[in-house]
């Protein structure tokens, strides 16, 4: 297959998003030339209309070059990746497989604003990108690569099996959270706003249903509480011995320009701890999508055209709250 010579880019353009030209590079040693396939669509690239990037951190593709020294990946495997594209390989976060936090990496967002998942073509490192296990299709595997990976990162080594995970809203990252605790073997508990989301939470295994209203009824304190609706609960209502139990850790991966204001007194004297995932370092990205594949845990999707339309359509439903549950964009034929 020839290799192209420039490929279309999607930038944020007074408020839209459009289709840009840009030349491709020539291929550093360690570097990967992919052709995107599949993409996910988030609302971090929502985000980031204004400044002007090359869009898209949720991509899966056919690797079509590989740099001289490239030795993980052959042209026509399957790849997939675009958040956490780089670290400087030997600070304290990089030897102890905590790269994602290397004052010098490279995510999306905070540098390399020339090269994004919506488009053509990706041009990734080697060791931060991800093969695509057999049985995870590659429409599937593109919201993992952000969003499986930030809710895999967090219910990691928390989840126990046994003990029980509370969820509140099961959207675009809360129904794979549900997904994933349960397949690591805790009882998942969803509290939501709409009692028509019961069966579906059950269906993706969910134990027990709640509203956000009624979270007294509880029948027995969880240990986990993590939020992935829009907005952050009734704290009050949460952090009390008999809904969470005393020790118990609080996942926030919603609202993150908002403030977290927590009551000091129960955080205190309850013992409640905080934790956060911003999507996963290496290791885990790369255990997550063995697990997914092996459990059979995957996205719920739409399918959009990767074109100026199929996008425009995707950010309407995603800014409108109407996008049941991640929005993928697939390049055309």
């Amino acid at each position: 297959m020839a290799i192209p010579q420039d490929t279309t880019t999607y930038h944020g353009v007074s408020g839209d998003v459009k289709p840009t030209t840009t030349a491709l590079p020539a291929l550093g040693p360690k570097e990967i030339l992919i052709k995107i396939t599949h993409t996910g669509l988030c609302a971090s690239d929502l985000a980031y209309i204004p400044y002007g990037i090359a869009l898209g951190h949720e991509g899966v593709g056919t690797v079509l070059a590989i740099g001289s020294e490239v030795t993980q990946f052959a042209v026509g495997d399957r790849a997939g990746g675009g958040y956490h594209r780089n670290s400087c390989g030997h600070c304290s976060y990089c030897l102890s497989g905590q790269d994602i936090w290397c004052y010098e990496r490279t995510i999306f967002g905070e540098k390399d604003y020339g090269n994004g998942t919506i488009a053509g073509h990706y041009v990734g490192v080697e060791t931060y990108l991800h093969k695509i296990p057999e049985g995870l299709e590659s429409e599937h595997a593109a919201p993992l690569q952000c969003a499986g990976a930030t809710v895999y990162n967090a219910l990691l080594g928390v989840a126990k099996p046994g003990e029980r995970v509370g969820i509140v809203g099961i959207g675009g990252l809360g129904h794979l959270a549900v997904q994933i605790a349960r397949k690591m073997g805790a009882e998942v508990v969803v509290f939501s706003t709409s009692q028509d989301k019961e069966k579906e939470a059950k269906g993706f295994g969910a134990n027990e249903f709640y509203l956000l209203d009624e979270v007294e009824k509880v029948t027995k304190p969880i240990n986990t509480l993590v939020v992935s609706g829009n907005k952050y609960p009734d704290w009050d209502k949460f952090l009390v011995k008999n809904v969470l139990a005393r020790a118990g850790t609080i996942i926030p991966l919603a609202a993150p320009h908002d403030r977290l204001n927590l009551p000091a007194f129960q955080l205190f004297f309850d013992g409640y701890n905080v934790k956060s995932s911003l999507v996963a370092s290496r290791r885990t990205h790369d255990d997550m999508l063995a697990f997914c594949a092996s459990h059979d845990v995957k996205p719920v999707i739409e399918r959009f055209e990767l074109s100026e339309s199929g996008i425009g359509e995707a950010i309407g439903k995603l800014t409108a709250n109407k996008m049941r549950y991640r929005g993928v964009l697939v390049a055309p034929e």
